[in-house]
C-alpha cells in the first residue's frame, strides 16, 4: 500500500511541476501550491508526509491550487494508486465549495479528472492545466439555461450572413425570393436541422456535455454543425470551438463553410495556417493527424483552451489514438457521423432476451457511451430512408451489370482455368471475384465496364455532356488502367473535345490528388467545361478512384458512381452510395442570369449506381449480418491467391467479354439492407463477455487482449485467431489484437489497408516537415512508401549500398535520384523516429 501511495504523490508532484504550479517560492514567483488547511509546504513538511496520503493527523491530505492574487482556484484530491480517483469526488466538491474554489482535480496518479463545478461532470484529462490556462477558464462562466433558452429559427444562419435580409426588397417579393437567396447564398436550417439543435439544447439543460449527431451523407452535417457553434459562442457557453477532421480536404472544406456561414459574427481559422496566433480566432479547424503528430496537441495547447469539441466524422476523427486528441480538451463535446454505429434493424419482433439482436443492441451502448448517449440512441439520428422519404435525399437507380467474365468469377463455381504443366499434369484453378486485377486479369472486361458506364450513365442537364462521375477501382494500377481506356473511349466518342483528361487517376500515388477533389468538387478539375457557355462545370468528368472521396466528400453534382470492384465491408458500401444521394440545382452554375432565367431550375433527382461486381445484391441477400464478414467461396477447388501466394499463380484472359446482363432498379423508400442492419458474430461475442466488455470500459487494452487470446481464440466452436480474422476481413497487412478489440466496440470504424495507413503516415510527414520542394513530391512520396513496404530496399538504404538498387524490381537508384538529396536520408531518419514498422512487415 505505501509503495502505491509513493508513487501516485511522486507522479502527481511531477505533473503539476510540469505544469508549472510551484511547491516553492522561486524565481517565477510565489509558491502557489498549500496544503489543507492552508498550509504551505516546505521541504520539511514535504518530507514529513511521507508517502502515505490517507493516514495524516488532518485526514486526507488535499492541495489547493491558489491563482495569482493568492485565493484558492482548485482543488486536487490525491489518492493511492489502488484507489479509484472518482471516490473522492463528493468530498472533493464539499471541500473546495468550502474554500470557495470553482475546480477540483482528482487524480491517484494515473487517472486524473478535472471537474468545473459550475459545469457538468468530471472529465478526464492527460495532464494538468497550468495556472494561466486555467485562470482563463475561471473567467468562462457557462449558462445551459441560457443556451437553452437562445431560440433557433430556420434563419439562424441567414441572419449572421445577411442581418437585414427580411427588410430586403428582393426578399419582401415572394416572385424574387428564391433569386434573391440563391444569389446572396443565404443558407435556411431544414426541420430536422432544426430538431438537431434543439435536443441539443434539452440535453445541455439536463446537464449532459457530450453529443452525438447520426446524420446520413449530405443532410447538411456542417451546416448544423455551423448552427451549433453560433449558439454556443453567441450565448457565451464556448469562448473558442476546435472542429477535429480527419482528412486535408474536409480541413478545407469546413473552414471554407464557416466563413461562408458565421465569417460576420466570428471568425475561423485553419490551425496549420495560423499556428502562432489561433489564439485570436474563434474557430479553429484542423486536422487530426496534425495535432497528433509529437504529441503538439499536448505541447502546445492546455485542457482548457476550447469549450466545445466537435469531432467531423467521428467514427473516424476519435478512433484508435486520435482519441487522445479528443479527450484531452475539457468542455462540451459534439460528434457528427454519416456512418451509423448500428446497422441493427430495431424490429419489435424481439422477444426473448437471448435474441441476438437484443444482445447487440444492449452491447452497443458502449460504442455511445463516448458521447453519453443513454439506450444506444444518439442524441439525434436522421438517416437516409428519413432523408428520402422527406425529399432532401435521393435513392440510387441501380444498374447491376455483368460481363461474361464476372458472370463466372461472381458463381458458385468461380472462372475455372484448366492448364497442363511442365510434367503434362492437368491442373484445374478457380477465381473468385476478389481476384480479379488482382492474380485474374481481363483487359476486355474493363473495357466492357467502360463502354457500359458511358452508354447509360446520366448526363449533364444543362450542358448535355456525360454527368460527373466517380469510378472506384480495385487498386491505383487498376485505377490507372481504367482512366486510360475512359480517356481512349471518349476521344473516339467525342473527336478533339478532350485531351486525355476526360477521366483522371486520382490516388494517393498522383501528385496532388488531395487538390484534385478539392477541383472537381468546384468544378475546375482539368479547367472549365466548353460544352455550354454561361456554364460552369469540370472539364474532367470522371474521377477514377480507389479509397479517396468516399467519406466526407461534398460534390452534389455527381450523377453516376461505378462501382468496378467488389466490396466487403458494410460501412465502405454505406459511405460510397452516400457520395450520390445529395440533391442539386444544375441552374445554379449558370452565370448569364437570362439564361439561367429561361432554363428554370434544374434539379437533380436521381442518379446511377453503376454495380459490376453485385456489391448491392450480396449486401442485400448474401451478406451475413450475424456474423464476421465472410467472403464468398466460389467453390472447394484452390482459389488463386496471386504470384507467391498459395493459391497458384496469375492469369490474364484476352478473349472478347460483352456486358451479359445488365438489371436495373430504383431503389425505394426503404433503402436497402445494408442502410438498416448490421452485426458480426466475433464483434457480438466480443461485446458479450462482460469481463472484455469491463477491461475496454477502464481503457486497461493489454488485459484486454490477452483476455481475447485465452477466452476467445482458438477455440472449438468458432475457432477464432488474428490471421483468420484478417483475412475475413479482407486486411491486407498485420492487425493487432487490440485493433480487434476497438473495431468490435467502435473505437474505430474499420481496418485500414496498407496503402491508407501508408497515405496517412505520409501525410502526416508533410505537415510536420513541410517540404519546400513541391515538385519532388511524387518521388518522396514513392520513396517513403518503398522504404516503409520494401524491406529489401530498407536493408540496402540503411546499408549505404545504394548501387544494389539497380537491379532491384520496385524502387531503383534511377527512383532514388528523383528525390532531393537532402530527404534521402531525412526520411528513413523520420520513419525510424516516427513511424512503427510492424504493420508494414
Amino acid at each position: 500500500m505505501a509503495n502505491k501511495e509513493a508513487t501516485a504523490r511522486i507522479r502527481i508532484n511531477r505533473l503539476l511541476e510540469d505544469a508549472g504550479w510551484r511547491f516553492f517560492d522561486d524565481a517565477q514567483g510565489p509558491a502557489n501550491i498549500v496544503l489543507e488547511p492552508n498550509v504551505k509546504i516546505t521541504q520539511h513538511r514535504l518530507d514529513d508526509l511521507g508517502a502515505d496520503f490517507e493516514k495524516t493527523t488532518n485526514g486526507f491530505v488535499d492541495f489547493l491550487l491558489l491563482d495569482a492574487n493568492g485565493k484558492p482556484l482548485i482543488v486536487l484530491e490525491a489518492k493511492s494508486e489502488d484507489i479509484h480517483p472518482l471516490s473522492a469526488k463528493e468530498q472533493a466538491r464539499r471541500y473546495a465549495r468550502s474554500q470557495n474554489a470553482r475546480f477540483v482535480i482528482l487524480s491517484n496518479g494515473n487517472q486524473h479528472f478535472l471537474w468545473d463545478l459550475e459545469q457538468g461532470n468530471p472529465t478526464v484529462i492527460t495532464r494538468f492545466p497550468s495556472p494561466t490556462g486555467i485562470g482563463h477558464h475561471y473567467g468562462f462562466t457557462p449558462d445551459a439555461e441560457r443556451l437553452a433558452g437562445e431560440q433557433v429559427g430556420a434563419d439562424y444562419i441567414a441572419l449572421t450572413q445577411m442581418p437585414s435580409f427580411a427588410q430586403e426588397a428582393g426578399w419582401k417579393v415572394e416572385a424574387e425570393r428564391t433569386s434573391f437567396i440563391d444569389r446572396n447564398k443565404l443558407r435556411f436550417l431544414r426541420p430536422y436541422q432544426q430538431r438537431a439543435i434543439e435536443r441539443v439544447q434539452e440535453d445541455a439543460r439536463k446537464g449532459s456535455t457530450r453529443f452525438l449527431f447520426e446524420m446520413a451523407t449530405g443532410t447538411g452535417k456542417t451546416l448544423t454543425a455551423a448552427a451549433i457553434i453560433k449558439l454556443f459562442l453567441k450565448t457565451g457557453n464556448a469562448r473558442r470551438v476546435l472542429f477535429l477532421v480527419d482528412r486535408l480536404e474536409l480541413e478545407v472544406q469546413a473552414d471554407k463553410a464557416f466563413k461562408a456561414y458565421l465569417k460576420n459574427d466570428f471568425t475561423s481559422v485553419v490551425y496549420k495556417e495560423k499556428r502562432d496566433d489561433w489564439r485570436k480566432a474563434d474557430i479553429v479547424v484542423t486536422t487530426v493527424q496534425s495535432l497528433l503528430f509529437n504529441d503538439k496537441y499536448s505541447r502546445f495547447f492546455s485542457p482548457t483552451d476550447f469549450d466545445l469539441v466537435i469531432s467531423d466524422e467521428a467514427h473516424r476523427s476519435i478512433g484508435g489514438n486520435a482519441r487522445a486528441v479528443f479527450e484531452y480538451f475539457i468542455g462540451y463535446k459534439l460528434g457528427l457521423t454519416a456512418t451509423p454505429k448500428d446497422y441493427l434493424k430495431q424490429s419489435g419482433d424481439r422477444t426473448s432476451p437471448r435474441d441476438p439482436r437484443e444482445t447487440e443492441r444492449r452491447m452497443m451502448l458502449d460504442t455511445y457511451r463516448t458521447f453519453g448517449c443513454e439506450g444506444g440512441e444518439p442524441t439525434f439520428r436522421y438517416s437516409l430512408i428519413d432523408g428520402v422519404k422527406d425529399g432532401f435525399l435521393i435513392n440510387p437507380y441501380v444498374v447491376d451489370a455483368r460481363t461474361g467474365v464476372t458472370t463466372q468469377l461472381l458463381s458458385d463455381q468461380g472462372f475455372v482455368v484448366t492448364a497442363t504443366d511442365e510434367d503434362g499434369t492437368e491442373v484445374t484453378e478457380a477465381f473468385a471475384g476478389r481476384d480479379f486485377e488482382r492474380s485474374f486479369f481481363s483487359e476486355p472486361t474493363n473495357q466492357a465496364f467502360c463502354r457500359a458506364l458511358l452508354q447509360h450513365g446520366l448526363r449533364d442537364p444543362i450542358s448535355g455532356e456525360f454527368g460527373k462521375t466517380i469510378a472506384f477501382a480495385v487498386s491505383q494500377d487498376h485505377a490507372a488502367k481504367i482512366a486510360q481506356i475512359l480517356n481512349e473511349m471518349a476521344d473516339t466518342l467525342w473527336p478533339g473535345r478532350y485531351r486525355s483528361d476526360f477521366a483522371m487517376q486520382v490516388t494517393s500515388l498522383v501528385p496532388d490528388a488531395q487538390q484534385m477533389t478539392v477541383n472537381f468538387a468546384n468544378n475546375n478539375l482539368g479547367g472549365h467545361s466548353s460544352f455550354r457557355e454561361n456554364y460552369r462545370t469540370s472539364q474532367t468528368r470522371i474521377c477514377v478512384t480507389v479509397g479517396m472521396m468516399t467519406t466526407g466528400y461534398d460534390a452534389p453534382d455527381i450523377l453516376n458512381l461505378a462501382l468496378m470492384r467488389p466490396i466487403f465491408s458494410p460501412s465502405d458500401f454505406v459511405q460510397i452510395k452516400g457520395r450520390g444521394t445529395r440533391r442539386h440545382d444544375f441552374s445554379q452554375e449558370m452565370f448569364d442570369p437570362v439564361q439561367k432565367e429561361v432554363l428554370g431550375k434544374q434539379q437533380k433527382t436521381a442518379f446511377r449506381l453503376f454495380d459490376f461486381f453485385a456489391n448491392c445484391e450480396y449486401f442485400e441477400k448474401t451478406f451475413r449480418y450475424d456474423q464476421e464478414i465472410s467472403l464468398p467461396k466460389p467453390s472447394a477447388m484452390p482459389l488463386s491467391t496471386g504470384p507467391g501466394g498459395d493459391g497458384g499463380d496469375s492469369y490474364e484472359r484476352f478473349d472478347p467479354d460483352e456486358i451479359v446482363s445488365q438489371n436495373e432498379q430504383q431503389i425505394g423508400l426503404d433503402g436497402m439492407r445494408v442502410d438498416r442492419e448490421l452485426f458480426r458474430r466475433f464483434e457480438n461475442a466480443a461485446r458479450s463477455d462482460p469481463t472484455l466488455a469491463g477491461l475496454v470500459a477502464e481503457r486497461n487494452w493489454d488485459a484486454a487482449a490477452r483476455h481475447v487470446m485465452t477466452e476467445l481464440f482458438d477455440k472449438p466452436n468458432e475457432y477464432y485467431n488474428l490471421d483468420k480474422l484478417r483475412r475475413a476481413a479482407g486486411v491486407d497487412r498485420r492487425i493487432s489484437v487490440r485493433e480487434l478489440i476497438e473495431k468490435a466496440f467502435g473505437f474505430i470504424p474499420g481496418f485500414k489497408s496498407k496503402a491508407e495507413l501508408i497515405e496517412d503516415e505520409f501525410q502526416k510527414f508533410i505537415l510536420d516537415q513541410q517540404p519546400e520542394d513541391a515538385d519532388r513530391i511524387r518521388p518522396m512520396r514513392y520513396f517513403f512508401e518503398a522504404y516503409l513496404r520494401d524491406p529489401t530496399v530498407r536493408a540496402k538504404i540503411d546499408a549505404g549500398h545504394l548501387a544494389d538498387l539497380n537491379v532491384n524490381p520496385t524502387f531503383t537508384t534511377r527512383d532514388l535520384k528523383e528525390v532531393p538529396a537532402s530527404w534521402r536520408k531525412r526520411i528513413p531518419e523520420y520513419i525510424k523516429d516516427y513511424v512503427s514498422l510492424n504493420p508494414f512487415l
